[in-house]
């Protein structure tokens, strides 16, 4: 009997020490988006927590702090108490470049990541009513009137015109490029005939496919959502893949309970087949990526700006 209630009472010992060790958020959890509403890091932002809600057993409430390519969101999001009741989305390579180019009050460190949500190939594109119909056709007009070519981006050396400068480059061609607030406003541009080209994501035109052109994508095989549209590489220029990730974190100092809390239920939510629809329905390419490997992967595009998009502006 003394032997039954010893056990007892060390298994009830084990079940409080574990209760003690647990987290969950104790009210509604704040998630900082860099970037507008209706942009593309903000649509696919919403569609994820709209999952999530019910995994975190919170609300997940979107706070839109748009301007300075990021910059904004992320200096609010890198000074937010640790709590865990502040969370937010990152955007890469552009939150390295901000900082590689001191364009932000913000560090690498000063974020923990949680998990990795978007993989998105970048596109080459143009407005419904361009005279351009093939990549090769804005090539060489680029060619045979330097300088004359605009296109919009979403921010000064932001991921959008980092990826306008590697066709650029590649294809050996000069023009002229307009930074715009972010994404939406950098393809309501496109869409009003501001400019000539844009380069943005899948999920930033999910809204209006009917009022553009892919020209080009930045993959080392055609996608399957453009089969007819042929690659960088195939016409000689840029021949890497290159595009957005869109990841989730929390401020530094954030405990690892709460981030493994976040990781889990995020997990969860992404392999939730109604989320997986709704994904799929909005050109979200949903890419999991556990905290480990989100900082690997943070890491990665770090170097990237530092060894190759640094160099493309000198």
């Amino acid at each position: 009997m003394k032997k039954f209630i010893l056990m007892a009472l060390v298994v009830v010992l084990a079940l409080v020490s574990c209760a003690a060790y647990a987290w969950e958020p104790s009210k509604n959890v704040t998630v900082i988006v860099a970037y507008k509403a209706g942009s593309g890091t903000d649509n696919t932002a919403r569609v994820l927590s709209k999952f999530a809600t019910d995994k975190i057993g919170k609300t997940l409430v979107i706070q839109n702090l748009e301007g300075g390519s990021g910059s904004i969101g992320w200096t609010a999001l890198s000074n937010a108490r640790p709590d865990g009741l502040t969370i937010g989305f990152i955007n890469l390579p552009t939150l390295c470049s901000n900082i590689v180019e001191q364009l932000g009050d913000y560090k690498i460190d000063d974020f923990v990541p949680i998990c990795n949500h978007v993989n998105e190939t970048s596109l080459v594109m143009v407005a419904k009513s361009s005279p351009f119909n093939s990549l090769e056709e804005l090539v060489k007009f680029a060619k045979e009137n330097p300088g004359k070519l605009k296109a919009s981006t979403n921010g000064m050396k932001a991921s959008n015109h980092i990826g306008a400068e590697l066709l650029a480059k590649t294809a050996d061609f000069k023009y002229m490029a307009i930074p715009y607030g972010g994404t939406a406003d950098q393809l309501l541009a496109l869409r009003q005939g501001e400019v000539d080209f844009s380069v943005a994501k899948e999920a930033d035109i999910a809204s209006m496919m009917s009022e553009v052109k892919i020209l080009g994508v930045f993959a080392e095989n055609r996608m399957a959502s453009f089969p007819d549209v042929p690659t960088l590489g195939e016409l000689g220029f840029y021949n890497k893949w290159y595009g957005s990730a869109r990841a989730i974190v929390a401020p530094k100092g954030t405990s690892p309970e709460a981030i493994k809390f976040y990781e889990e239920a995020f997990k969860k939510a992404m392999e939730d087949p109604e989320y997986i629809a709704a994904a799929e329905k909005a050109g979200v390419t949903t890419l999991y990526m556990n905290a480990e490997d989100t900082a690997k992967l943070i890491e990665q595009q770090y170097k990237f700006c530092t060894d190759e998009v640094s160099k493309l502006w000198d």
